[in-house]
């Protein structure tokens, strides 16, 4: 099975960075959750909030294209970026770079 590398950075600890392997088709949520990195998910990875939103810092063109759905979701999330995606609709198929951003005002897990 392929892997590739996702490196995560924090808005609310700038000098963190911590880069796992990852399967090929596992999604950022699932990266960041396999390797005990706190990422909430509220609705349970479907697609229908905004609490795992990322911002992709490196290999956006090789995610899937965002989805009206997802979109509509990023668009509710605190402090939309142009980069924004949902962590649990990007499937990894190559080398990115990730920044979470400060989650401390978001309630749920």
């Amino acid at each position: 099975m392929t892997k590739h590398k996702v490196t995560f950075r924090f808005e609310s600890e700038p000098d963190k960075i911590v880069t796992v392997e990852v399967n090929q088709g596992d999604s950022v949520l699932d990266a960041a959750l396999d390797n005990g990195i706190e990422l909430n998910h509220n609705c349970g990875a479907v697609c229908a909030c905004s609490t795992c939103q990322v911002y992709i810092d490196k290999g956006m063109e090789d995610l899937p294209e965002i989805s009206d759905k997802e979109e509509d979701f990023i668009d509710r999330a605190i402090n939309p970026k142009i980069n924004s995606r949902l962590g649990c609709q990007c499937e990894i198929n190559s080398t990115i770079e990730v920044t979470i951003p400060d989650q401390s005002s978001i309630i749920g897990h």
